[in-house]
């Protein structure tokens, strides 16, 4: 057990600062009068009729300042004891314990995932604003929208992840001999009118390597999530025809149950990882399905030791570099020796030691193994002697080609060198430290007026550090650069992830706000960006495509946007990473064709590449760089630059070791807990609105007193302190069943982690409740059941997270959790504006109602007896009433709640459009109705 002395310390604050208020409110409304000697001479104010019984100030004596005080002790002392519960709890270890069995199995998990999210969500901050930095522009509230919408991409990421491990599914048996079967298939996205892919026959056997090619776009990873069961299951996307998976009907079978007999690798690996540790993640599965942990570590020894990655199971997910991920993930999907392994463009972003070390591995996997593994890549000339067969997807039709059959391309612009003679970036003796690492070391490079240099070297090397000090030199001890001849605003930087410059929700505003920052001729990054792609600024194809969101293009198209917005300003250098990051030749010749325009018009290029067919066909000139130092000798690796890839087979995949003697002590999950039979569909709704009645009378139980006969009315307090956090448990039991989809538990998780983190940096802050703002807008996209665990689970995250866990904290999250849903029942969508407009006014009703009923149930705790706005059990309604009027409007009512009202309109009117958009885009869809299986609740259903 860990002793956290945080929440106590916050804790002995807190309860100071309550006895420091009691006593101010006892001064403030005549409470503090008595027979002791006169400290403070206050005259004596008496309210007009009906609010006559209020009296304010008068004296204050020594007698009755103490009374005050010790009245407000019993209180403080309940608040330390909090303190001292929350500064002893294991909050991840009570979380993994409850995500594996109990009535909250849902709920733990997603608070599970919501706790690892928040170090995932100070990521996302941290990409999007150095992408903010690189567009020249300052944090604010438009931060928001691009790390909601990141934040959701991994959200979507996560969730897929959890689905293909298993998470609440029932382990099915497999046939090993048909890995994968279809005829006549036909798969389509939701809500498209013809079908994405189409497969006429195919027949995947054990043992054999099949490698899928296609351009950009074509249906490579359609392919793959259709054949792991995410395209139906997951995508909300259907199939029609036949299509069997491991002997089994996969429109029918969703991918937790195959868990066991389907792994998936896909793509950017990083993203989905849903655990912090190597270890943790590589054994995801077996913890997913309950085998006892000493099995567990076993086999992820095994598995780790067979490929080659034991050095890496103590390491952070977040600090692997490409290639290790890869493994990390292949080496997570094999854990469980399936039947089929599906792998979506593994070789994207690696450096060539590490290509060789994957194809190597896949190849062992299959022919040594037995798996049938299906491979989706561009680069299929790395698998070409390994590959037993090879599918080409040409206009969505699945087809068999020769295996070294040209991959139809479109060859990228030939360019003549040049001598350039005007030097554009002359940096010099650049030093790059992040922490302890040293990254660059005295890197010296100089780019000409029109020149395109490469800068290639292995995963790790530096480029993107030598970059990205290039263009924002740093002014923190802990990065130094030296030398840089030019200024910030004279350097434009595409990164690696270069989606993270988009934050408005199409290409057309996109462009159009880029033009009014840079304070160019509006229209000016539009034709640039059409010019890109072949098309005019005017033309039908361009305006429909002006119409998309920014992440709905396509990859190529994508890169090229990003080009277009960060040369609006002219800038004489322009810093490209990985410009041909996971495209196909075509989407490739779209990128270079990008960068020899802006050369020949004058910029100077830099790109960071491990595209050595790009480089050579594109740049004017090649450096290389190792451990942090360039040079411009051909590439040379230094030793422990990168893992060496393995020269045997045995190397890449050693026969595994003897089984245990005691078999496998598997303690299976069946998807929701046995329910009794007589639980009906109505039962949870029935629960759900009796909680919420109970936790209602628990907020107004100083109003309702009255009717209780005398002798009980003490009893009424410490009912509703009792009845509160049973109400909470009993609506979370309700709709436990409703967060078991992969989908909805990673939504609700990582928004969760966002709420919290939202709520924490407000704290301290009176009436900052910016959290409101995202109740608001997810309770509006999801719908009332997800509005309401939200709040619930959003509050219950971050008194967790902060220590600050008390008999409020109940109260807390019923009042945040009707927020949300309230704003799920608002009447349907009309336009952008009408809805903003309707949600601002629903913000302020809310922030001043959330006002007022949080005040109600405390405010007989927060003023004690004796004043002249106290709550008196036996008194008549009105007068209570009038004396909770006039404490709300003092304490809350003119200052907190109108502050948060503001907030929240605020917040609304600038981010609320593109945050919906966001959460629109990344809404739980419903699986196809020949899926469910019997005992399993429905799923949330969200949206409107």
């Amino acid at each position: 057990m860990t002793f956290r002395p945080g929440p106590l310390r916050a804790a002995a604050a807190l309860a100071a600062g309550f006895v420091g208020v009691r006593v101010v409110y006892r001064v403030l409304f005549h409470g503090a009068d008595g027979s002791g000697t006169v400290v403070l001479a206050l005259p004596e104010y008496r309210l007009p009729a009906p609010l006559n019984h209020v009296v304010l100030l008068g004296p204050a004596t020594t007698d009755g300042l103490w009374d005050a005080a010790a009245s407000a002790m019993p209180i403080a002392f309940t608040i330390l004891l909090f303190g001292v519960i929350n500064a002893l709890i294991d909050v991840p270890r009570l979380l993994a314990r409850g995500s594996r069995r109990g009535p909250l199995k849902g709920v733990a998990r997603t608070l599970a995932v919501a706790w690892a999210a928040l170090p995932a969500l100070a990521d996302s901050v941290r990409r999007v604003r150095f992408a903010q930095r690189l567009r020249g522009e300052r944090g604010g509230p438009r931060l928001l929208a691009p790390v909601l919408e990141r934040t959701l991409e991994r959200a979507t990421a996560i969730a897929s992840a959890l689905e293909l491990r298993g998470l609440a599914g029932a382990a099915a048996e497999g046939d090993c001999e048909h890995p994968a079967n279809a005829l006549d298939a036909a798969i389509t996205h939701h809500g498209a009118p013809s079908p994405a892919v189409r497969i006429d026959a195919l027949d995947l056997a054990p043992g054999r390597l099949t490698l899928v090619t296609g351009t950009t776009g074509s249906g490579k990873s359609t392919l793959l999530r259709a054949l792991a069961g995410l395209h139906s299951h997951v995508d909300g996307g259907t199939i029609s025809g036949r299509l069997d998976v491991v002997g089994l009907d996969r429109v029918a079978t969703p991918p937790r149950d195959t868990a066991r007999l389907v792994g998936v690798v896909l793509q950017n690996p990083r993203e989905g990882f849903a655990t912090d540790r190597v270890r943790d993640e590589i054994g995801l599965t077996l913890e997913l399905r309950g085998v006892a942990p000493v099995i567990v570590a076993a086999r992820v020894d095994e598995i780790a030791s067979r490929i080659g990655i034991e050095s890496l199971l103590a390491r952070d997910v977040r600090g692997l570099s490409a290639g290790e991920a890869t493994l990390v993930a292949i080496a997570a999907a094999i854990v469980e020796h399936p039947i089929l392994l599906l792998v979506d463009e593994p070789l994207a972003d690696l450096d060539s030691r590490f290509r060789r070390r994957i194809v190597e591995l896949l190849r062992a996997l299959a022919h040594d193994a037995g798996m049938s593994v299906v491979v989706a890549e561009h680069r299929h000339a790395d698998f070409s002697c390994v590959a037993d067969e090879r599918l080409e997807i040409i206009n969505g039709a699945v087809g068999a080609v020769p295996l070294h059959a040209a991959v139809s391309a479109i060859p990228m612009l030939a360019r003549v060198s040049t001598a350039r003679e005007t030097v554009a970036l002359s940096a010099n003796d650049v030093t790059v430290i992040h922490g302890d690492t040293t990254a660059v070391r005295g890197a010296s490079l100089n780019v000409a007026v029109g020149e395109i240099v490469a800068l290639r070297g292995a995963n790790g090397a530096g480029k993107s550090s030598l970059l990205a000090a290039i263009a924002l030199p740093p002014r923190d001890a802990h990065l130094t650069v030296k030398g840089v001849a030019v200024t910030r605003r004279k350097i434009a930087l595409v990164p690696d992830a270069s989606d993270d410059l988009f934050v408005c929700t199409s290409v057309g505003s996109e462009c159009a706000r880029a033009d009014r920052r840079a304070h160019v001729r509006q229209g000016t990054t539009a034709a640039r960006f059409a010019g890109f792609l072949g098309h005019e600024a005017g033309s039908a194809a361009f305006l429909a495509l002006a119409a998309q969101h920014p992440l709905d293009l396509s990859l190529g198209e994508r890169r090229c946007l990003a080009i277009s917005l960060q040369l609006v300003s002219s800038p004489p250098v322009l810093l490209v990473d990985e410009p041909t990051r996971g495209l196909d030749p075509a989407a490739s010749a779209l990128v270079s064709a990008a960068l020899s325009r802006a050369a020949s018009d004058g910029a100077a290029v830099l790109m960071a590449t491990h595209d050595g067919d790009f480089a050579a066909a594109l740049a004017d000139r090649t450096l290389t760089m190792a451990n942090g130092i360039v040079s411009e000798q051909p590439q040379v690796s230094s030793p422990g630059a990168t893992p060496q890839t393995p020269q045997t087979h045995e190397d890449a995949w050693r026969e595994p070791p003897p089984e245990p003697a005691h078999p496998l002590a598997l303690r299976r999950v069946t998807g929701m807990p046995a329910r009794s039979r007589g639980w009906r569909f109505s039962a949870p709704w029935v629960a759900l609105t009796a909680a919420n009645l109970v936790a209602l009378a628990a907020f107004a139980w100083p109003l309702m007193a009255y009717a209780v006969p005398a002798q009980s009315a003490a009893a009424v307090p410490v009912a509703a302190f009792a009845l509160a956090p049973v109400a909470a448990i009993v609506v979370l039991i309700a709709l436990d069943g409703s967060v078991r989809a992969a989908h909805t538990l990673a939504l609700l998780g990582t928004l969760a982690a966002i709420g919290a983190a939202v709520r924490i940096v407000g704290t301290g802050v009176g009436g900052v409740e910016a959290v409101f703002i995202l109740l608001i807008l997810a309770g509006r996209a999801y719908g009332v059941k997800f509005g309401l665990l939200l709040g619930l689970l959003t509050i219950a995250l971050s008194t967790v997270v902060t220590g600050t866990f008390g008999p409020w904290t109940p109260f807390q999250m019923f009042a945040c959790a009707w927020v949300g849903a309230g704003a799920g029942l608002l009447p349907g969508r009309g336009s952008a504006r009408a809805e903003i407009a309707m949600l601002s006014v629903y913000g302020v009703l809310a922030a001043y109602a959330f006002g007022l009923i949080m005040n109600l149930w405390f405010w007989p705790f927060a003023i004690g007896t004796g004043s002249g706005i106290s709550y008196e059990a036996g008194a008549p309604l009105t007068q209570n009433l009038g004396s909770f009027f006039v404490y709300s409007l003092v304490s809350s009512t003119l200052t907190w709640d109108t502050l948060r009202a503001i907030t929240t309109v605020i917040g609304l009117l600038v981010v609320g459009s593109a945050v919906l958009a966001a959460l629109r885009r990344a809404k739980p869809v419903a699986a196809q109705p020949s899926t469910p299986r019997s005992g399993v609740e429905k799923p949330l259903r969200v949206g409107h």
